[in-house]
């Protein structure tokens, strides 16, 4: 079996990977662990130093492998077969054409709550993943307070 994790290395991240880890032994199975982020900003007509704020981005994308390496490691000490992706992109376009890439199973991915105006503002990863996903979604909740 084929798992591809999502994670988005915010609070919800860890919950998210301790989950993974029991559901991918308990199944035997091969993991792609993915962080999807930010594409790369536009700096055509900014009147910021385009090198202080690409430098910016690029501490931030080194900051973002070297988390999605410590929870890569996490799935690695458990015995299991761990392919970590750090892709930048539209999330989730990216995450579909990733499990579409890797011929996925499931996806597994955590869920913010969010009230309802965010909800509207921003839309869910999750609910768009689940919408025109092609395999099965497993949704990780947040752990309540």
């Amino acid at each position: 079996m084929k798992i591809q994790v999502v994670v988005d290395l915010s609070e919800i991240s860890s919950n998210v990977v301790y989950e993974a880890i029991k559901f991918a032994k308990a199944a035997d199975a091969e993991v792609w662990l993915l962080h999807v982020a930010e594409p790369e900003p536009e700096f055509v007509g900014s009147k910021v130093d385009t090198e202080v704020m690409r430098d910016i981005h690029a501490e931030e994308f080194h900051k973002e492998h070297r988390q999605l390496q410590l929870y890569a490691s996490q799935f690695e000490e458990s015995g299991l077969k761990t392919t970590a992706l750090l892709i930048q992109g539209e999330t989730v376009k990216t995450i579909l054409n990733q499990a579409k890439r890797h011929t996925a199973d499931i996806i597994v991915m955590g869920s913010h709550k969010k009230g309802a105006l965010a909800h509207l503002i921003l839309g869910s990863t999750s609910e768009g993943v689940l919408h025109h996903s092609n395999v099965p979604v497993m949704i990780i909740p947040v752990p309540e307070n």
